[in-house]
């Protein structure tokens, strides 16, 4: 479930842990205040799997090959 970003007039900033599905919250859990949706800033975004780095699509033919110095 995503964590999304809240602030409170009264309390303050706050995150809370909602289904995607569900309406955002329009009062503060702690003190039934009025509060607003925050646009996070930050995504933690995990790519499993093989294919996502360099090394996973790189074949031996497209390595340049170095040469010993003399």
């Amino acid at each position: 479930m995503p964590i999304y970003e809240y602030n409170c007039s009264n309390c303050g900033h706050f995150e809370q842990k909602q289904s995607m599905k569900d309406e955002p919250l329009t009062k503060c859990p702690t003190c039934d205040g009025p509060v607003q949706r925050l646009i996070s800033k930050t995504v933690g975004i995990i790519f499993k799997g093989s294919g996502f780095y360099i090394n996973d699509s790189k074949s031996d033919t497209n390595q340049s090959k170095e040469t010993p110095a003399s």
